[in-house]
């Protein structure tokens, strides 16, 4: 009886390091490289200025016109300026 418990104990702690790992994984390869892209974003939308060069996420590209805190007004052709949420950005081109 002993031993039949003592190995139930340990295949209960291989469990735990199998799903600990497991998570592991999962934080390295998904979880923090999503962050980083995500801190990279948010630092590249902070930093615009006017003169900048941009694509939306909708795919129009124009030129930064003004900026403020939350939005981005932006200059597309035929002298249209369109404002948009500063999450819109996608990129700088």
């Amino acid at each position: 009886m002993v031993l039949l418990q003592a190995g139930a104990g340990g295949g209960n702690m291989s469990f735990l390091v199998l799903m600990v790992g497991m998570f592991a994984v999962m934080y390295f390869f998904m979880i923090r490289p999503q962050q980083k892209k995500q801190k990279e974003q948010q630092k590249m939308v902070s930093e615009l200025k006017a003169g900048d060069e941009v694509i939306t996420a909708g795919g129009l590209h124009g030129k930064v016109v003004t900026t403020d805190d939350s939005t981005v007004t932006i200059a597309a052709g035929g002298g249209a300026k369109l404002t948009f949420d500063k999450s819109a950005i996608a990129k700088k081109s």
